[in-house]
This record gives C-alpha cells, sequence and structure tokens, in this order.
C-alpha cells in the first residue's frame, strides 16, 4: 500500500514535515479555501502540488473536491456546477493527481456526538450516541415529524437525555453534530441547518441515487480522458439521518452504483470505519470481491457499542486501529492478496493509497489544540501499527508461512 496522510493545508497543525517524519510518502489534501462549486484553476493547483514536493512528499489523492448540494438534490443550476467539476477534474489530470475521494452525503458529512470521548487507556476517541443524536433531532433541533421516525420507548430515552442536559451541554452537542471538516466547511447554525434539510424535503434514496448516477455519467468520461480515478466514500453514520437519504452505506449499494458505469475511474473509497459501523457489511469480503475498484482505503477500526430495544442505528467510537470490530488483519490481507493481483496483470495502480483514517487523540496532542480525528500521534501510532501489520503479512507470505 501506498502510505498516505490527510493533510488540512497550511493551517493544519500537523506539518508537512511531520507527515514526512511519520513515514508516509503520499499527501491525501484539498484547496479547502476555493468555494464548493467553484473550478479549481491550474495556477492553484500547482501551487499547492510544489508545497507538497518542496517537503519531499507527493500529492496522491484529493480528499475531497466537494459535491455542491445542488448537484445532489437534482437543482436546475446542477449542469452548471458539474460542468465546473469536469474542468477541475481535467486540471487535476493534467497536473499528475491522479486519484479523487468524494461523496455524497447530503448536508452533512461524517457526523459524531462526542469528540473528546476517553477510552479505556485513557486517550480520547471520536463517538456517535444513538441517544444523543435522537435528542438534538427531537428536542433541540425539532425537526418536523422526526418523533415518527423513532419508537416511542426510545423517544422516551431520548428526552430523558435531553432534559438532563445543560445549557452548556445542549450548546456542545449542537456544535459537535452541526461542525464543518477541518479547515473546509464552516459549520452551521440551527436556522441554517433546518434551512438546508427543508431543502432536502421532497429528494428521497430514489432521487438522491439517480442524481449520483447522473452526476457520474457525466464525470466519469471526463475522469478517463484525463487519467483520473474516482473514488466514493460510503456514508458516516451508513445509516439514513435526519431525515436525509444515504444511498453508498451497504456493499449493495456498492455493487450497484458500479455496475452503472464500469470504468476503472468509477471505483470506491473503501473506508472500513465507514462501513464498519454496520455488522453487516462483511469489510473482508468486500475487499475481496470489490477490490478490484478499490480505489482509495481508509483503514481505521470502530467499536460498535451494546443496543437499547428499539434503537434505530448504531451507538459506536473509534477504536485503535488493530482493535474494534474492523478485523483489520483480514482487511489488510485481502489489500495484499490484491495488490499482488494487480502487479501481476501489470496494471499501474498496483500500489493502492491508504491512509491511517482518524485516530485517538492521546500523549503531547492531549495538550494540543488539534483538529478532531486528526491529531498527530494518534494516526502516527495507527499508520505504524498498519505497516508492521501489512509488512508482516508480506513476509510470512514469502516464507510460505500460513
Amino acid at each position: 500500500m501506498e502510505q498516505t496522510w490527510r493533510w488540512f493545508g497550511p493551517a493544519d497543525p500537523v506539518s508537512l514535515r511531520d507527515i514526512r517524519q511519520a513515514g508516509a510518502t503520499g499527501v491525501v489534501t484539498a484547496l479547502h479555501q476555493i468555494p464548493i462549486g467553484d473550478v479549481w484553476e491550474k495556477e492553484d493547483i500547482k501551487k499547492r502540488k510544489q508545497e507538497i514536493e518542496a517537503a519531499g512528499l507527493t500529492w496522491s489523492v484529493v480528499e475531497s473536491v466537494p459535491v455542491h448540494e445542488a448537484i445532489k438534490r437534482g437543482d436546475l443550476e446542477a449542469p452548471h456546477l458539474i460542468k465546473n467539476y469536469q474542468h477541475t477534474i481535467r486540471h487535476l489530470g493534467a497536473a499528475g493527481v491522479r486519484t479523487i475521494c468524494y461523496n455524497f452525503m447530503p448536508v452533512l458529512d461524517w457526523t459524531r456526538t462526542d469528540l473528546n470521548y476517553r477510552v479505556a487507556d485513557t486517550s480520547e476517541a471520536l463517538r456517535f450516541d444513538a441517544v444523543a443524536f435522537a435528542a438534538f433531532d427531537l428536542f433541540i433541533l425539532k425537526r418536523q415529524g422526526a418523533e415518527k421516525e423513532y419508537h416511542r420507548d426510545f423517544v422516551r430515552e431520548a428526552e430523558r437525555f435531553a432534559s438532563n442536559l445543560t445549557a452548556v451541554g445542549k450548546k456542545e452537542l449542537t456544535a459537535t453534530i452541526l461542525a464543518g471538516l477541518p479547515g473546509s466547511f464552516e459549520g452551521f447554525t440551527i436556522e441554517n441547518f433546518r434551512h438546508a434539510l427543508d431543502r432536502y424535503r421532497h429528494v428521497d434514496e430514489g432521487m438522491l441515487r439517480n442524481n449520483l448516477y447522473r452526476f457520474l455519467s457525466e464525470v466519469i468520461p471526463v475522469a478517463e480522458k484525463a487519467g483520473v480515478r474516482l473514488a466514493i466514500h460510503p456514508d458516516d453514520p451508513p445509516r439514513p439521518i435526519l431525515g436525509l437519504p444515504r444511498v453508498v452505506s451497504t456493499e449493495a449499494d456498492v455493487v450497484q452504483l458500479l455496475s452503472v458505469n464500469h470504468s476503472s475511474s468509477n471505483g470506491l473509497t473503501l473506508c472500513t470505519g465507514s462501513f464498519g459501523v454496520r455488522a453487516d457489511n462483511d469489510l473482508t469480503g468486500m475487499m475481496n470481491r470489490l477490490g478490484n475498484r478499490v480505489n482509495f482505503l481508509h483503514l481505521r477500526s470502530v467499536q460498535r457499542e451494546k443496543s437499547l430495544p428499539h434503537q434505530p442505528f448504531e451507538t459506536f467510537h473509534e477504536a485503535n486501529h488493530l482493535e474494534g470490530d474492523a478485523g483489520m488483519a483480514d482487511v489488510v490481507a485481502a489489500v495484499v492478496q490484491e495488490e499482488e493481483r494487480r502487479q501481476k496483470m501489470g496494471r499501474h495502480d498496483a500500489s493502492i493509497p491508504m491512509r491511517p483514517d482518524h485516530g485517538h487523540r492521546m500523549l503531547d496532542d492531549l495538550n494540543k489544540k488539534v483538529n478532531p480525528g486528526y491529531s498527530a500521534i494518534g494516526r502516527l501510532r495507527g499508520l505504524a501499527e498498519i505497516r508492521g501489520l501489512e509488512l508482516g503479512l508480506r513476509h510470512s507470505s514469502k516464507a510460505g508461512l500460513s
């Protein structure tokens, strides 16, 4: 695997020098300063690429070129915004940046209810609590019609949780759920978040899926010609939330998406953390069955927690990379097999870019300002563990060990 590291640009507390010292060779980044929907111009791409290369690294993956909400909704301005996206793909391909990770989650990207959940070893992890999320939905956001989506017993659990929140607790929970990605998007206020949800009121799962496939029909031919591989990121959490449909949550969703266009430019970001929230997603099996179309890897693990009766979605927290429910050893073994198969075929993409996704806040980072999930030391630990796991698997294979 090509070892990469997500970097949020010059303002990231983790520097390019830090990344190189961690042992990564590739950088995963984006031009966060450019408004969503605008074209990434060649000069801006060139400047960022030169900055990365001056540090002795390679710009391996773009994460992300965000897909505008108007494209997801299928609004009248969608064709113009898709043309802008096409131009950006061409410009990135011309600069030699060959992989673009993107997602099609409406309104919110990855969502958590706690950014500083203390685990057994006293480090801090990201956590999604189903009760806390429902309490926000029902009693803070007060989304119209939300009570119909929850069992009455679970509504009572959420109401108890909300009633025990202080004013500060409500403010913190709201800020956590509505926060944007580091260095990228601005967070919402309750008022403009309600407005954003309202604009999806008439977009159901079928419409969202069709809008995704329409988008792909326009951008995949451009990506092929530019020598660029797209890699869709799954939903996180992999469930409909807040009345919003989500269409990249299961293996069946991915199979359907990949069958729409069989081009290698229409590929997947296999995120073991996002898919791994659901016990019905077989991560190793997905790598074995879909590995031919995996263009990017996010390797992390989650720990699913005990559910309450009638709980509509999973409670989970980010586990250490080799622990939790991911079964990382088996997943990486499947990745090694896929890379060996590609190498025998002479594919130029035999080495799949991988980054250790998220990481616990630990050691000195507990006393520093860090981007949630993207502190240095937790990801350094994850990268070192995955690197060692891969090396051990490859050595065992060459030695004929099982």
